[in-house]
């Protein structure tokens, strides 16, 4: 498995731009990618301007075919100039549940 986890802050006055946006992408991402097996977006509960993606893909594999999908791609252009800082992310491996608590 492969973990994706993101930290995003975005400008003042475009948290309802990038909350649109990411619903559209996750929404795609859970339906029609079948190597996905988790996509949540979080607010931070003390700063309504960040938030924190956390994803699991089956591969390497499965995380490239999302790079490419076209709702991805809406996302990316949708929040572009939206960020108020860089965005930082981390890709990782699970420990637990092992991969076979992963639905698929």
């Amino acid at each position: 498995m492969l973990v994706l986890m993101v930290n995003i802050k975005v400008k003042p006055g475009r948290r309802d731009d990038f909350i649109a946006a990411i619903r559209e992408d996750g929404e795609g991402t859970t339906t029609k990618e079948e190597g996905n097996l988790q996509f949540s977006a979080i607010q931070d509960s003390d700063d309504p301007d960040r938030f924190f993606l956390f994803e699991v893909y089956r591969d390497e594999a499965a995380l490239d075919a999302h790079r490419q999908m076209p709702h991805f791609l809406k996302y990316r252009e949708a929040t572009a100039g939206l960020y108020a800082e860089e965005t930082v992310r981390r890709v990782g491996t699970n420990v637990f549940p092992d991969d076979s608590g992963w639905a698929s």
